[in-house]
């Protein structure tokens, strides 16, 4: 089975951490569901254009933090990682994504308070519905 991993040979960011990251998110957000094969190390490194060794080491870091679990002679699946901890992943990968957006605001030359004011207009058009509003 083909994962909906989407990796970019040109990207800055290592191989290791974009297949790292795409893994999670979809373990993280029940797109893959507890119990599911994963591809072969091999079979993923095909997929993937990279190293054996490259998705090796995915495996390994996701194993670790308890998100796959791999069996000797039959193969990588997908761990039972619990509603309270999934929420807990949720809510560490929306910080980091929040907290690089932000970055990439001051890096841009924005002062506080410019990027206040943004994220503060991004609120309320998210949450406009909720107050009542129309879109």
């Amino acid at each position: 089975m083909p994962l909906p991993i989407r990796i970019s040979h040109d990207s800055a960011e290592p191989l290791y951490h974009q297949i790292a990251e795409q893994l999670r998110s979809l373990i993280i957000s029940g797109k893959l569901p507890p119990g599911t094969t994963l591809p072969s190390i091999r079979e993923l490194a095909a997929e993937t254009e990279c190293s054996v060794i490259t998705v090796r080491r995915v495996y390994q870091e996701l194993e670790g933090e308890g998100l796959v679990i791999t069996r000797q002679g039959t193969g990588t699946f997908v761990a039972d990682v619990g509603s309270e901890r999934r929420n807990q992943f949720l809510l560490t990968s929306v910080r980091e994504t929040l907290t690089q957006a932000l970055e990439r605001l001051r890096m841009s030359g924005l002062t506080e308070d410019e990027i206040r004011g943004m994220f503060e207009e991004a609120m309320r058009f998210v949450f406009r519905e909720e107050r009542g509003e129309q879109r």
